[in-house]
């Protein structure tokens, strides 16, 4: 079993909380805090390429 290792969550308003993480072999994870069993995995590349793109405001018409 892989052993991922979580950040402190991301919380916005009405405690919607996402977490991020990482495990040994170059993974990484982002789930529903207190879901942390249903997650999303790619590479670190993958998660490195959304954080970039999201701070860049390729998802602000999602607010």
């Amino acid at each position: 079993m892989t052993h991922i290792t979580w950040e402190d969550a991301f919380c916005g308003e009405g405690a919607n909380c996402f977490r991020v993480g990482t495990d040994s072999v170059g993974n990484a994870y982002i789930a529903i805090s207190g879901a942390e069993d249903r997650y999303l995995t790619d590479s670190r590349e993958a998660l490195r390429a959304l954080i970039l793109d999201i701070k860049a405001g390729k998802a602000d018409h999602l607010l």
